[in-house]
């Protein structure tokens, strides 16, 4: 039985690689390169499970549309997106530090998938039981400990790939899990659009909570069942002292240096998004039509552009993130003409979203192509410090970001937007300095 799930599971890798052959063990051992094709596939299964439960509790929508629902006070929403990022990935660095002492990584990404799932079906117990301050405080809290889990799972996850994967199929394994996730987003926008203007419950929101717990437990679980191999643990000492010292990377590693620079400035992105979902909310009338319609565009973006960012990222992960960053851009810069020029133009519910739907498809551009870089750049266990070190930093400048909001009483909604669009031309020039690693 087993030698005949092998079989089909080896068939079915070749046929997606579209090769004879299709173990092309690049950057991998070749114990690893053994069991390429059962990784590949319990690897796309835990990713589309977390991807899932990641859509499902989108932290950009769904969170900040529950702690309304419960009066959370605004200040508190406030903080959601800046811990929510920040807090993933600050303290990487330290441990890094620890993980690197780990020959068996994998259950470190399980444990962190399990603390997500935690942290997730407590958000819906609040949702089911509290309101007002209170509840905001408890969702904070939660949100908190949701981030260091994905920290935790993050130092994790491309060490863990590097070793199991070739250097020439990651991107691939992305695309697939990311899209496969996506269709399943885009039913539960449908779901939204068909309740329309009926009230939907901070309980309904909390069933939701549930959902995605279960599904962060399923990819932990399918997660610990990859063939990982031992890998170098050298460097694993005292955390803070390796921190330190590993930031001196960016000043002795030119080529890693300028990816985190450019990695900062494509933050421009993701920073954009709610400021999109704030026009449209601005201009017109709340519903679950515009919820579901964003939830809609993010699952249809995720599911039709996925594979084929992913695969673009294993021929060069530096376009990828180039011809991403090049469309966020672009949809800043139209955004702030139609608003500018246009009075009022984003009081038709569909618009927005449609640019949304945009604006997700070059995201995944940039996200799986600077992923797929920083893993195809490092070699070895450089790769656990490469991640730990730039997700650090970016932790860093996101909490400066965070602040971008305030000048929205000096140049207005649309003049972030300008800014931010200014702001990844300069990251698509600076990408554009980097050098190609796909096949080195």
């Amino acid at each position: 039985m087993k030698e005949k799930i092998k079989q089909k599971t080896e068939s079915a890798y070749a046929k997606i690689m579209n090769e004879e052959d299709a173990r092309v063990c690049k950057a991998i051992d070749e114990n690893a390169c053994k069991v390429v094709p059962g990784n590949f596939f319990l690897t796309i299964i835990s990713y589309f499970f977390n991807k899932l439960a990641d859509s499902v509790a989108n932290t950009k929508v769904i969170i900040p549309w529950i702690m309304e629902s419960l009066s959370v006070p605004l200040f508190l929403i406030s903080f959601l997106v800046p811990i929510r990022e920040s807090g993933s990935l600050l303290p990487q660095l330290l441990i890094a530090a620890y993980v690197r002492k780990m020959p068996i990584r994998k259950y470190v990404w399980s444990i962190g998938a399990f603390l997500q799932a935690f942290s997730m079906i407590g958000i819906g117990i609040v949702a089911w039981n509290m309101q007002g301050l209170n509840a905001g405080i408890a969702i904070i809290t939660l949100i908190i400990l949701f981030s260091l889990a994905r920290g935790l799972s993050s130092v994790a996850e491309k060490d863990v790939l590097g070793k199991t994967i070739p250097k020439t199929r990651r991107g691939t394994l992305s695309g697939y899990s990311g899209s496969l996730a996506g269709l399943l987003i885009i039913g539960l926008g449908i779901y939204f659009l068909l309740v329309g203007e009926k009230p939907f419950s901070p309980q309904n929101f909390g069933v939701i909570l549930f959902t995605a717990g279960i599904f962060w437990i399923i990819a932990g679980l399918v997660y610990s069942r990859i063939k990982e191999f031992e890998g170098e643990t050298d460097g694993g000492g005292n955390a803070i002292s390796v921190a330190l010292k590993k930031i001196s990377l960016l000043k002795t590693d030119k080529d890693f240096r300028n990816f985190v620079i450019s990695r900062a400035l494509f933050l421009c992105s993701v920073l954009s998004a709610p400021f999109f979902v704030i026009l449209a909310q601005q201009q017109s009338n709340s519903s679950n039509y515009l919820l579901g319609l964003f939830i809609l565009a993010g699952g249809c973006a995720d599911f039709f552009s996925s594979i084929i960012w992913g695969k673009l990222s294993d021929k060069s992960s530096k376009k990828a993130m180039i011809r991403g960053a090049t469309i966020t851009s672009i949809l800043g810069f139209l955004v702030y003409f139609l608003d500018t020029f246009y009075e009022n133009i984003f009081s038709t519910i569909w618009i927005m979203p449609l640019i949304y739907f945009a604006l997700t498809i070059g995201y995944q551009g940039i996200r799986i192509g600077r992923k797929t870089y920083l893993i195809d750049l490092a070699g070895g266990n450089k790769r656990t410090d490469y991640v730990a070190v730039s997700n650090s930093i970016i932790g860093f400048v996101l909490l400066f970001t965070g602040f971008i909001g305030v000048l929205s009483s000096i140049i207005g909604l649309n003049g972030i937007i300008l800014l931010l669009a200014i702001i990844g031309c300069i990251g698509v020039y600076m990408a554009s300095k980097l050098p190609n690693v796909t096949s080195l």
